[in-house]
């Protein structure tokens, strides 16, 4: 790892408060998460306690109202705090984005009621949650999952599996699509469930090639109770639901792509200005310069595309297409960037002693969770050119 600091990123945020809040954001990720961050991820450990210590510094809720606990922060701030974390390690950026969207349900559809009952621990007591919606055979096709809840008198019965899901086993809560009708898509409803509901259990956490101390596990619904209490907006409406969660959820997925590109470019920086090589430095040399300045170049373009998606939802205007393109734009720049980090480090970019193949390895995820990059490129060009003819 370079010795070299990094020059920071120059933020433009809409008040003094966030950029107080960006401030402590960073001293907790210089303090608390990067002194550990490559050893634990060696070792597959989740940190609970770092998103411990964030919801006690009220960043575990930052988009939501603060009456409920939430930080009432603009999206445009909230994605900036989840890049310095992603930057420091993804699998805490990517937490807080989780939890973000596995709250979106009951804090933007929930009644007051649900809202005063549950949101305050999710938002600022400690609690975790995960989302889910994709299974073993409805990943893309999220429209055709086969969980199932039945009414039984009061209560609804959740039967069945949801798949890829990060914190799966470990979540206080779970967000969770259940179909309670006909088939397709208005047949699909979302139920608020404890992680502690008899009947709830997890599969062995995936092994993957990356993000290996954030648990991604298969959840299985066997026979779970939940009141009716418990069901988010109407029967039937789980799946615009979900799929308003994740137009904001891609966002946070943007952000945490330029988090870690990011991280790369200021490794590769650091060590072409340090290593020498024919008596230069290797920054010297233009083709190196060349792959930097691209490299810094598209960082900056991802980072002004989500920003500009953000102002957008912040303002109340319709951003699917934005959130669609800066997923796809940013998380591209992200395995991009830190493939060319690899690259300009050599050797040394292929091995566990410096942070680029990590980097490398997390990028790649990006470009598959919360819709597959091909999925943003359906979704981008339906708005452009129209739904396809069938």
């Amino acid at each position: 790892m370079s010795d070299r600091d990094p020059q920071p990123v120059e933020r433009h945020v809409p008040t003094d408060e966030a950029r107080d809040l960006l401030t402590l954001v960073r001293e907790i990720a210089r303090r608390e998460i990067a002194p550990r961050a490559a050893e634990e991820e060696d070792a597959g450990r989740f940190p609970r306690e770092v998103f411990t210590l964030l919801s006690a510094s009220s960043l575990l809720g930052l988009p939501y109202a603060a009456e409920h606990g939430g930080g009432d922060q603009p999206y445009e701030v909230y994605l900036q705090v989840l890049e310095e974390l992603a930057a420091v390690r993804l699998t805490v950026g990517l937490g807080l984005s989780v939890h973000t969207l596995a709250s979106y349900a009951l804090a933007t559809y929930g009644t007051k009621q649900q809202q005063v009952e549950h949101l305050p621990a999710m938002l600022g007591g400690g609690l975790l949650g995960a989302y889910c919606l994709s299974e073993p055979a409805s990943g893309s096709d999220a429209a055709s999952l086969r969980t199932r809840a039945v009414r039984d008198g009061d209560d609804w019965v959740l039967t069945g599996t949801k798949a890829w899901i990060t914190h799966g086993g470990i979540a206080d809560f779970y967000t969770v699509m259940a179909r309670t009708g006909e088939d397709g898509p208005r047949g699909i409803t979302a139920f608020l469930v404890p992680g502690d509901a008899p009947g709830l259990g997890a599969a062995a956490p995936e092994k993957k090639m990356g993000m290996k101390g954030s648990p991604t596990a298969q959840v299985h619904f066997d026979g779970v109770r939940v009141g009716d209490d418990r069901r988010i907006g109407e029967e039937g409406q789980g799946f615009g639901i979900a799929l308003a969660a994740l137009d904001s959820g891609r966002l946070g997925i943007a952000a945490c792509a330029i988090g870690v590109a990011q991280a790369a470019l200021d490794e590769a920086v650091g060590y072409a200005t340090e290593r020498r090589q024919f008596g230069h430095p290797i920054a010297d040399f233009q083709g190196l310069r060349f792959m930097i300045a691209d490299m810094a170049t598209q960082i900056e373009a991802g980072r002004a595309l989500y920003l500009a998606a953000a102002r957008l939802r912040d303002a109340g205007e319709p951003f699917a297409k934005q959130a669609a393109m800066a997923k796809l734009h940013c998380t591209d720049t992200a395995m991009k960037v830190t493939t060319d980090a690899v690259q300009i480090l050599g050797g040394y970019g292929y091995t566990a002693d410096f942070p680029a193949e990590r980097y490398m390895r997390e990028a790649k995820v990006l470009q598959i969770v919360e819709g597959t990059n091909q999925i943003q490129r359906m979704v981008i060009a339906r708005h452009v050119a129209g739904p396809e003819a069938r």
